[in-house]
């Protein structure tokens, strides 16, 4: 229970990659304050929560509402009077197509939902994360930016552009308590990648309960590492 008394917000925590880490950091004895678009899904995630005997709030939420985003912080110091760690977990695929064929309203949701989000969350969350005394930040990331690769244009953009700046963030808090860090975990077993990839078998990849506990590290008070990008060891 080493997060015991702790406040972590989790986004994308419906299902995949989200709903794991939100149960590994109750777990550890956070109160996760999760997020995601379908009442439903959060629901399902907060009975997952109780069955390991942790707690959460329920926040649904629509990424592309910059107005709703920018409430998060303020509304977590009003309940609260803390934050003590953020993962930016929800991310847009939008459709695998050459970068030409690119609609314009696929392009506004990929864009809105992985970066000029994220812009929102730091802006909002920023500040009490900053206070905190072992603020972590934690955003997935993806191997496109490294490696582009054919009709993957807008997921990798715009993923790039969330690396740019959440690095630059870190930069900027560096001397601080708070750690920030970004974390890629591979190929997955996700509805997102299912999505990308219809035709492989999703047996063969690894489930997100497997990767969770791997970003919870990276949410711990003793880390030190900062400003990294973080691949996840294989399991």
């Amino acid at each position: 229970m080493i997060l015991k008394d702790q406040i972590a917000l989790v986004t994308g925590a419906s299902r995949g990659i989200g709903r794991a880490t939100a149960i590994e950091l109750a777990r550890r004895g956070a109160h996760v304050v999760i997020t995601a678009r379908t009442q439903g899904g959060l629901e399902e995630t907060d009975d997952a929560i109780r069955a390991v005997g942790g707690t959460a709030t329920l926040l649904p939420l629509d990424l592309m509402d910059g107005a709703q985003l920018d409430q998060i912080g303020p509304s977590l110091l009003e309940r609260f009077r803390r934050l003590d760690i953020l993962v930016g977990n929800a991310a847009s695929l939008g459709r695998l197509t050459p970068v030409p064929h690119i609609l314009p309203k696929d392009w506004a949701s990929v864009v809105g939902v992985n970066l000029t989000a994220t812009w929102h969350l730091i802006r909002s969350c920023g500040p009490l994360l900053t206070i905190a005394p072992a603020g972590r930040a934690v955003f997935i990331t993806t191997a496109r930016v490294q490696r582009p690769r054919a009709y993957w244009g807008a997921y990798g953009a715009t993923k790039a552009g969330m690396e740019h700046m959440v690095l630059t963030w870190a930069d900027e808090t560096r001397g601080g308590s708070l750690r920030v860090n970004l974390f890629d975990p591979g190929v997955v077993r996700t509805a997102m990648r299912a999505d990308a990839m219809p035709g492989e078998d999703p047996e063969s990849l690894p489930p997100p309960e497997a990767i969770a506990p791997q970003i919870a590290d990276l949410c711990m008070p003793a880390v030190t590492r900062h400003g990294s990008v973080v691949e996840a060891d294989p399991v």
